[in-house]
């Protein structure tokens, strides 16, 4: 009788740990990463080579994996989700478009880019943790207004600041800069041909993109275990008790926002490599999105995020996206890739923000 106690007792343990995980890890995601182990399965069968979605995924993968990052200082810093990605993203275009004015190509004209977005960023960070701090509760509402704000206020300036390299501008007026611009001969794929690894005729592995990727990720880690990350992450999770401990809360968040920043202008600077073109004017408008979608998909909260919840969401969610329009476009034969882009990307935030408001009612 007691051994069947026992039995019992385990089974109840057992289930329990299940049921807390599945709560813990949410429906939606095991939903999602079922429905991406399904498309996987499914793709031999509709024509769609397993290989060549992996290279894909991978690349895509490189490409937006440091704009995922710098969601990760503003929400551990209690700021929330940074719907203002757009102002780190205009500090990367500006530090782009210089770096081409200039004449710079290749890895040096990549690594000039960056170095000239940081100072952009540094100032446009430093001015969005400002006006944030006096916001304090609707960060992530005012945030999207900020990232609105400079995307339509740049729309002006691409067209009044005096670049004039012939590949940039518009050829007809000889000013103001084309919406979209090729980096053919500058550092288009710079870093997916960086060490690049052939396996057959259909996979690549996109070696430069995913060690620069893991370079950022480290020093992200690096930051976030320093004295400054370590009272950035106290006061996200418990303002009181760090304002106790002598801890600015203001410079904190401020600090988080100008590195979240600081990251966007390099995520889209890598971004761009890989894409091969550059994009203005009202192109960065809703880049934030699928950023966001991708950390909340890995596991994240509203005021928790990990290095791991960016790999594992920024991978699951790429993969979305290339598998679901090769295999459910071949199997509906219609395009429905942009609407699941839009469920999944939207889906998830709005989830992320209702279990936000279950926890704090």
């Amino acid at each position: 009788m007691s051994d069947i106690n026992v039995s019992i007792a385990g089974t109840t343990t057992v289930q329990d740990r299940i049921k807390a995980f599945i709560t813990d890890f949410g429906w939606p995601r095991l939903i999602i990463f079922f429905f991406l182990v399904a498309l996987f399965l499914i793709a031999p069968f509709v024509g769609i080579r397993v290989d060549s979605s992996l290279k894909d995924v991978l690349v895509r993968f490189g490409q937006n994996g440091v704009m995922v990052l710098a969601m990760v200082p503003m929400m551990q810093s209690g700021s929330g989700l940074n719907f203002g990605l757009p102002v780190g993203i205009v500090a990367g275009l500006l530090g782009s478009t210089i770096a081409m004015q200039l004449g710079l190509t290749g890895g040096v004209g990549f690594l000039m880019a960056i170095a000239i977005s940081i100072p952009f960023a540094l100032i446009f960070g430093w001015l969005y943790g400002l006006l944030l701090n006096k916001v304090k509760g609707e960060e992530m509402t005012i945030a999207m207004y900020i990232g609105f704000s400079i995307v339509t206020f740049m729309s002006i300036m691409w067209l009044l600041l005096p670049f004039s390299n012939p590949t940039m501008v518009w050829g007809y007026t000889g000013k103001g800069l084309r919406t979209t611009i090729t980096l053919d001969g500058y550092w288009s794929r710079i870093l997916n041909n960086f060490l690049v690894v052939k396996i057959g005729q259909f996979f690549e592995f996109p070696t430069g993109a995913i060690l620069f990727f893991i370079v950022m990720a480290v020093i992200m880690w690096l930051f976030m275990r320093s004295r400054t990350g370590t009272a950035l992450t106290a006061v996200g999770s418990n303002p009181d008790f760090a304002r106790a401990g002598g801890v600015s809360i203001d410079r904190c968040r401020a600090i988080g926002v100008i590195v979240s920043t600081i990251y966007g202008a390099i995520g889209i600077l890598t971004y761009q490599q890989g894409y091969g073109f550059i994009q203005l004017y009202g192109a960065p408008l809703f880049m934030a999105f699928p950023a966001v979608a991708a950390i909340l998909l890995g596991g994240a909260s509203v005021k928790k995020a990990t290095i791991l919840n960016v790999v594992v969401g920024t991978f699951l969610f790429q993969s979305l996206l290339t598998m679901t329009p090769s295999v459910i476009n071949n199997i509906l034969a219609t395009d429905m890739s942009e609407v699941f882009r839009i469920l999944i990307s939207n889906g998830m935030i709005i989830y992320a923000l209702t279990r936000k408001a279950k926890v704090t009612k």
